[in-house]
């Protein structure tokens, strides 16, 4: 069975830091695309960023800078690092399996949702 597994949400005062986990089962993370998405409240879901199977990354332009990707492949997990956390980054964070090894929407077909986790930052 395919299924991520997330994890490290949490409450954070603005300027801190937060290490967010995204384990893997039932597929190998280096062969599909894997996405970050977040979701405020009211709001639809906002890509985040893009992993490659070849292990490049896409940001948005809102978290240029201050995320970053990193994998480890004996625990077939993908980890986002977010630092400087503003108010504006509050959210439901969710990761994603594309059907493929290239770019996929919320919206495509055959995606792989993890069960969300909260981020909170307060001013």
């Amino acid at each position: 069975q395919v299924q991520l597994v997330e994890s490290g949400g949490g409450l954070v005062q603005s300027g801190g830091s937060l290490r967010l986990s995204c384990a893997a089962s039932g597929f190998t993370l280096d062969y599909y695309t894997i996405n970050w998405f977040r979701q405020a409240p009211g709001k639809g879901r906002e890509p985040v960023s893009y992993t490659q199977p070849n292990g490049v990354t896409i940001y948005a332009d809102s978290v240029k800078g201050r995320f970053a990707i990193s994998r480890d492949n004996a625990k077939n997990t993908l980890y986002l690092q977010m630092n400087s956390l503003e108010p504006e980054d509050t959210g439901v964070y969710y990761c994603a399996k594309c059907p493929g090894d290239y770019y996929c929407s919320s919206s495509s077909r055959g995606v792989v949702w993890g069960q969300g986790t909260q981020v909170t930052v307060s001013s």
